[in-house]
């Protein structure tokens, strides 16, 4: 199955000297980089995707400023294809569909940041679209959220999403996503 990598939004607001900073973004980001190590070394499609807001009061993400940079953990190497978006759904406004559908991708494996908003939108989107899902779990990363005078804690946000997420896909640690594509490019034979 032809298998594209989705780095959505690992940017250097989402870190703790960011203008607004994640729970944990540094964990995810390296078990993202494990990924995209892999998509490189096998030569695999790989798609980094930046948000850059349009709102005239955005506080992050703020085209020009160097906060809307890809992070250096996974950082983008010239000659690799971004994406550039302004809303949650990776797809929206985007090259993305036309890209994956060039390269004849049939399942998308997807981290990055929020686990909440856009790793939440793309995959629903992505599994709307046709293409198989996995969300590498460990390599996504979200935030605290408020509702009302409750705070719920970024640990219990990132698994409810993900709970939610596993009737788009399957839900996966990203070992476990190399795993699975180590043993399909490498299928042992049984006569």
């Amino acid at each position: 199955m032809k298998t594209a990598l989705l780095v959505i939004d690992i940017q250097k607001d989402y870190f703790p000297s960011g203008k607004y900073p994640l729970v944990e973004p540094l964990a995810a980001a390296k078990k993202a980089y494990m990924l995209l190590q892999c998509f490189r070394e096998h030569s695999g499609h790989h798609i980094h995707i930046q948000h850059i807001s349009l709102e005239p009061d955005a506080t992050f993400f703020i085209k020009g400023d160097n906060g809307s940079d890809i992070h250096d953990s996974v950082a983008h190497f010239v000659g690799e294809p971004i994406v550039y978006k302004h809303y949650p759904n990776s797809f929206r406004e985007t090259n993305l569909l036309e890209l994956l559908k060039e390269w004849g991708i049939e399942r998308v494996v997807i981290t990055g940041m929020m686990t909440h908003m856009c790793v939440d939108a793309t995959a629903r989107a992505a599994a709307d679209l046709g293409f198989k899902v996995i969300i590498a779990e460990d390599s996504c990363a979200t935030r605290d959220l408020k509702y009302g005078d409750t705070t719920i804690p970024a640990e219990h946000v990132h698994k409810a999403f993900l709970a939610a997420l596993k009737s788009y896909g399957d839900v996966m640690k990203s070992d476990e996503v190399i795993a699975l594509l180590s043993a399909e490019m490498n299928p042992t034979h049984q006569s």
